[in-house]
């Protein structure tokens, strides 16, 4: 899954990365939550590639209530072509978010119980990278517009899977064009674990798990969890969320 994920890649730099004629407006988040305005790359109407806000957690258009997007912030790849949560999405809206790396958390051993140890995950080169996801927008009956988005989800790949068993679905720079063009449908290829080869983890401060942090040191590599230390934040629980997908 992807609960969690920074950006601090400069504008300039997301700009010539992802094809767009303007500079985004977006400044450094390094702890990037559900629930909470994202930027998304997508093609629009001129079919220019333009950078908006949406808020993670997707809203079906043909939802009653907002509060659905709290258990959508993911959709399984292997199941957007059907359920109804997702099919219109996956087939018109497709969108990426750019990222310079998320986070996991995984379990490690401290004495005769278990901790959670926050991880950072990205590429090994440290290049800011693209999730795949979806976009919807929604209309309330008084006439209120909400625009979303769900990041996508696929099994971990080697280096990722004594983690976690998902993983959000990175696409490559080459396939950018190709996922974002509504009219191409010849996509689930793409939805497909990341090479290993190119990526790479390392703990980082159990603040992370505070959404109130938001600082650069959140990225900072730190020593490992050890016996004796101190849990100040709990690690944050996902969204019970298989049933929808």
């Amino acid at each position: 899954m992807c609960g969690r994920y920074e950006l601090h890649s400069h504008p300039a730099a997301i700009a010539l990365a992802f094809g767009l004629a303007h500079l985004p407006d977006v400044h450094a988040r390094y702890n990037i939550a559900p629930m909470t305005d994202v930027g998304i790359v997508r093609t629009n109407a001129e079919g220019t590639r333009e950078f908006v806000r949406v808020r993670w957690g997707l809203v079906p258009r043909w939802a009653k209530d907002t509060a659905i997007g709290n258990k959508m912030i993911n959709a399984r790849g292997e199941t957007i072509a059907e359920k109804p949560s997702f099919r219109m999405a996956y087939r018109r809206h497709r969108c990426l978010l750019p990222a310079d790396g998320f986070y996991e958390w995984a379990a490690v051993k401290t004495g005769d119980s278990s901790r959670k140890q926050p991880l950072h995950i990205g590429m090994k080169d440290a290049s800011l990278f693209a999730f795949g996801g979806l976009y919807e927008r929604w209309l309330s009956p008084e006439g209120e517009v909400l625009d979303t988005c769900t990041i996508v989800t696929t099994t971990a790949n080697e280096l990722l899977k004594s983690v976690h068993e998902r993983m959000p679905m990175i696409v490559a720079p080459a396939d950018y064009a190709r996922w974002l063009d509504p009219a191409n449908g010849e996509v689930a290829d793409l939805i497909a674990p990341y090479p290993s080869a190119a990526m790479t983890y390392y703990p980082v401060s159990t603040r992370v798990n505070n959404v109130r942090n938001e600082d650069a040191a959140l990225i900072e590599s730190v020593a490992p969890i050890a016996d004796g230390d101190a849990e100040h934040d709990p690690p944050p629980h996902g969204p019970e969320q298989e049933s929808l997908f």
